[in-house]
């Protein structure tokens, strides 16, 4: 495996979280125009994420040997976590509405990581990285705070689904900066594993979805971009960054996402937003400019 600097591990994750800001507008069109429910879409990203990979391979065959042998008991729980979080995102939402969801999940995510990296990886949390989390915290906050308090009551249960949302991504990323000798693999391998665990459901969800040209350009975007590329580029930036930093700049994706809402969708950000968007995306610049091996 070719070796990856930090400062190319923090260019990779910043790119993963700009495509992965993407996903969720991809995602509500095709609930729109392909029929799908959010776990048909979630089962069809992991299918077509893992064919691009596998087609990206230069060698296929040995990226299926280290699948198959080396590699097989590791993606089984970075898999059934990716399986985990995804689902417990979207029963989040049905709980507590989608801006609740967001927050609880984004904000709880890097802190829980922060804390696995630093008792069970017994990696050091810097004072520029602790610093950078808070303030990317606090952007996310100012970000979604006024969607937060127009959403309707959360209850407990949307609250601790998005909890286990965030736990789950924050275990998937502790494992896979533990064992992070074959980013390909372990990126091919959990989007199977997930598939799988998802599929009992999206067949009872409906898993076919009503083709057209838009439907099949907007399936081959989500496997392509915030998929295949996304997560290969996260799993590959796990390999030269702490579980911390790369979970913090990982957060880059909320300004991602609002700002698409924006020029797409239409949506209206308030100062407070805006503001929010500068200071989470300063915090995310400063840590990726001293980026440092974990």
């Amino acid at each position: 495996m070719t070796h990856v600097s930090a400062r190319r591990g923090a260019v990779y994750v910043s790119v993963a979280a700009t495509a992965w800001g993407t996903g969720g507008a991809a995602g509500s069109l095709l609930f729109e125009t392909g029929g799908l429910g959010p776990v048909g879409v979630s089962l069809w990203r992991y299918l077509l994420g893992a064919a691009f990979l596998l087609a990206l391979a230069s060698r296929p065959s040995t990226i299926r040997g280290r699948v198959g042998t080396r590699l097989t008991w590791r993606v089984l729980p970075v898999g059934v976590g990716m399986a985990v979080y995804q689902t417990a995102y979207f029963a989040a939402i049905a709980h507590s509405g989608v801006a609740v969801a967001t927050v609880v999940t984004m904000g709880a995510t890097p802190v829980f990581t922060a804390l696995g990296s630093r008792f069970l990886l017994r990696e050091r949390l810097g004072r520029v990285a602790l610093v950078s989390l808070a303030a990317a915290l606090a952007g996310l906050a100012l970000l979604t705070a006024e969607t937060a308090l127009q959403a309707r009551t959360s209850s407990v249960a949307g609250i601790g689904f998005a909890l286990a949302s965030a736990a789950g991504y924050a275990g998937v990323t502790l494992f896979s900066r533990r064992h992070s000798d074959d980013p390909r693999g372990t990126a091919i391998g959990g989007f199977v594993v997930g598939a799988a665990c998802l599929a009992p459901f999206a067949l009872a969800e409906g898993v076919v979805p009503e083709l057209s040209l838009a439907t099949v350009a907007l399936l081959v975007y989500l496997g392509a971009v915030p998929t295949a590329l996304a997560y290969g580029l996260y799993f590959r930036a796990l390999t030269a960054l702490s579980a911390t930093t790369v979970s913090i700049i990982s957060l880059g994706e909320a300004v991602g996402a609002a700002v698409l809402g924006v020029v797409v969708f239409g949506e209206h950000l308030t100062l407070l937003a805006w503001s929010g968007c500068v200071l989470l995306l300063a915090a995310v610049a400063v840590l990726a400019a001293r980026a440092e091996a974990g």
